[in-house]
This record gives C-alpha cells, structure tokens and sequence, in this order.
C-alpha cells in the first residue's frame, strides 16, 4: 500500500477547468483498479480549515495496491505513474504546478465515510522522525457555527508552533467535510502542539463534549518522498 497527497495549483485563468475537474476525474479514478481509495479535494487559503476555498489551489489523495515508495517514479512522470495518463495530460495542458508527497500511515483511528482506507493501524507506533498527519472530520449541521468560530485561533496558533514545517487545508464539502494535512519535525513537536497549546486543547475537548462530527479520522504517517513544488517551493526539500 502506498498512500499519495498531490496538491495541484491552476493558472488563475484556468480556474473554470480546476473545478470541471472535480467531475471529470471521478471517472479515470473509479476506473483505475490499482487504487482502492482517492477523494478529489478542495483546498483552503489558510494551510488549514478554511471557509475561503483558494479556486487556484486543490488536492487529490489515493491509496494504491501495488505500489511501493521503492518504485522508480520520475520527477516529469509521477502524476501519470500514479493517477493515469489522462490526469497527466490534464495536468500538463493546464500548466499546473504540481507537489506530491508518498507516504506510509504509521498510526490512526477512525473512519472515512465509513471505511478505513489505511487498513487496520495500531494506535502507537515507534516511528519518531518527521511527521505528517491528517485531520479529517463530517461535522454535525448543528454544529457548524461552533466549529467555524472556533478553529481560526487554533489555525493561527499552529503556524507559528515549535517544529511546525506546513499544513494544507482540504476537503470534500465546503463547511462540512474537511480536513487538516501537516507536517511536523517530529512526533514531540506535533503532540506539544495538540495537547499543550491552549486553544487546540480546548477545541479537542469541545469536540468530544460537544458532539461536533458525525465521523473523524486521525492518522499519522511517515514521509517517504516528495516530487514537485507548490508555490516555487518542496516544503520537504532536502528532508525526506
């Protein structure tokens, strides 16, 4: 199993044809029987929840069957190594700025409309380099107002914390189903972030007081390797 998060940036002139996109590609995808799993995302301004979608910026996330970080993907090649010729060919006629990063899921609980696409993880691992982790939640219609008042703190609070490197925010529905990808320097620094800093403690214990999502995931993975840049840059650059 080998898990992938691309984050695509349009041209801006090309918005119109990023949002076809989430329709047309649904098909390549169920068509490939290679991935078990994919969400085609949309993404926020902010690096995390965010009620202002960035139109330029989006994200595909997959799990393959048969694929390992040890294959030999090259640097032009990978989109159309992992998703198809189809996408690739989108892709390139667009001129997107492509960033993809492979990765293997350490540790987790939860679900994701009621599967669990990483397979069966252990709560604890012993994995302790850097870091990615997803957050991902369906949160309750009654809730949204409690949710989205609350998490802007919380998203501040995390750019500017110890070991911190970067964080997308992505999504399937706007206000509804979202989710947090961020990477860390370290397992030490991710969890002084999620159960020292005062304001993500106290959306933690609202959310389970509260009732706030109908359905969360939680999971940590190892970075594996990363091709591309976003914005000019490969946040993992000489990391991983």
């Amino acid at each position: 199993m080998l898990v992938t998060l691309t984050i695509i940036r349009y041209p801006k002139k090309y918005i119109p044809f990023a949002v076809l996109a989430m329709a047309l590609h649904r098909l390549p995808f169920w068509l490939n029987k290679n991935i078990s799993f994919y969400k085609l995302l949309g993404c926020g301004k902010n690096g995390t929840f965010d009620k202002n979608p960035d139109w330029q910026q989006w994200g595909i996330l997959a799990v393959k069957r048969n694929e390992t970080a040890n294959n030999n993907f090259e640097q032009a090649t990978i989109i159309d190594s992992l998703y198809g010729s189809f996408i690739y060919k989108w892709f390139q006629f667009f001129n997107c700025e492509t960033w993809t990063i492979l990765l293997e899921p350490m540790e987790g609980h939860g679900k994701w409309d009621n599967k669990e696409p990483f397979g069966q993880l252990n709560k604890q691992s012993t994995y302790n380099g850097i870091i990615a982790t997803l957050t991902r939640a369906t949160i309750r219609i009654n809730k949204l107002k409690a949710f989205w008042q609350s998490v802007a703190s919380a998203a501040n609070e995390m750019a500017g914390a110890k070991g911190f490197i970067t964080s997308v925010g992505i999504g399937e529905m706007p206000y509804i189903k979202q989710a947090t990808f961020s990477i860390w320097q370290s397992r030490e620094d991710m969890k002084a972030f999620a159960y020292q800093m005062h304001q993500h403690t106290a959306i933690i214990q609202k959310t389970r007081k509260e009732r706030w999502y109908s359905e969360d995931m939680f999971v940590r993975f190892k970075p594996l390797k990363t091709f591309g840049t976003i914005k000019g840059m490969d946040p993992l650059a000489g990391k991983v």
